[in-house]
């Protein structure tokens, strides 16, 4: 097995003396990232309704790709060809591309898993493929993404002891593959620990995942049904298995009160749809709490969204305005939302860092926000 190839290197820079929160800087061969961070997503090579100019523009510092998807369209060959996502997606910073395990859970119905890999058919036109861990690796140096996931299952919510202990052991058996497959020395490769709800097989997939040669460790299979408490629970757990050396990335979890609790939890790195599939649902994310912008209450409401908020559509226009773009159907209102919720999260996110560089209580970031109401006035 090959010794990590990292060009990658992470250094923690301070810490939280209240909990396992930290700082740090991620180093890509396109950019450093400051951590904690949030990676908006961009499934199909593209920020829903967002260009890079406009992620640039609200601090956005790394983007998170699917494999999948990718691969499926337009083809990992043809975006390597035209130069790599960097430039085939016109973002030069760094990106990370999930390898694919959640959509091994959602299409279900259409696959089939063996200890070779995952067969399935396409959801765009029916037709059949197959991906193993090797393959999975080597699609995502094709991309030349700065952060590769491996090929995992993610487990589904609930599941019964025995499943969990055996799809947990074939993921490991598949990272083990994973770092047997070719490598760009600018491309991390990172472990994905599973286990379900089960803290002893969450601790058992860590201690077996420990001393490979990963250049940074998930958690995955959380957030899908076992409700708020004992997501908490299971990911904090996690975190504190995890080294304290590499980047820890909490997988798919992206409420304001998951982003910070995860962040107390000492997790680095997170990604989420939650803000854009939000906006282009018409609720929008404020320091006072979440607002539905299709209300009529907002019908002649000169207030920006957010006065704090220094995007261009807080800057520009009223609560008014983007509650008629939301009523009336225009591609702006998707646009202008989700610039906005993309800028709280980043905002968000810097407000913790700060916190933490200044040893100053977590606590007040945001007013609380895990706290928000479901509309604000």
């Amino acid at each position: 097995m090959q010794d990590s190839l990292i060009t990658m290197k992470f250094t923690v820079t301070d810490n939280d003396p209240d909990s396992r929160a930290r700082t740090g800087l991620l180093e890509t061969a396109h950019g450093v990232v400051e951590t904690p961070a949030f990676m908006p997503v961009g499934t199909r090579g593209a920020v829903k309704a967002l260009s890079p100019r406009d992620l640039l523009e609200v601090s956005s510092q790394i983007v998170l790709c699917n494999t999948y998807h990718l691969y499926l369209r337009p083809g990992e060959e043809v975006v390597r060809d035209l130069g790599g996502l960097h430039a085939f997606m016109g973002w030069e910073r760094p990106i990370l591309t999930d390898s694919g395990g959640y959509q091994v859970l959602s299409l279900a119905s259409m696959r089939r898993i063996t200890e070779e890999g995952v067969a399935f058919r396409s959801h765009l036109d029916g037709s059949s493929h197959f991906l193993s861990p090797e393959k999975v690796v080597g699609i995502q140096q094709a991309l030349g993404v700065d952060v590769a996931m491996v090929l995992d299952e993610c487990i589904p919510y609930p599941a019964d002891r025995e499943y969990v202990k055996k799809s947990t052991d074939r993921t490991v058996r598949w990272a083990v593959r994973s770092l047997e497959a070719p490598r760009n020395r600018d491309s991390a490769l990172f472990g994905i620990v599973q286990g379900g709800v089960f803290k002893d097989l969450r601790e058992d997939c860590v201690s077996r995942l420990w001393d490979l040669p990963f250049d940074g460790f998930a958690a995955g299979g959380l957030g899908i049904g076992e409700g708020p408490a004992l997501l908490a629970e299971i990911g904090s757990f996690t975190a504190g298995l995890l080294p304290e050396d590499r980047p820890r990335y909490l997988m798919g979890l992206g409420k304001p009160e998951d982003l910070i609790h995860g962040v107390r939890s000492g997790y680095d790195l997170f990604d989420c749809v939650l803000p854009t599939r939000n906006a282009r649902n018409g609720t929008l994310y404020t320091a006072t709490g979440k607002l539905s912008i299709k209300n009529a209450a907002f019908a002649r409401d000169p207030r920006p969204v957010d006065e704090a908020c220094p995007c261009y559509g807080c800057r520009h226009f009223s609560r008014a305005y983007l509650r008629h773009l939301y009523v009336a159907g225009e591609i702006l209102a998707a646009y202008l939302n989700t610039l906005h919720n993309v800028c709280y999260y980043q905002r968000l996110m810097a407000e913790l860092r700060g916190a933490i560089r200044d040893r100053s209580s977590l606590d007040n970031v945001a007013g609380g926000v895990w706290n928000l109401p479901e509309t604000a006035g």
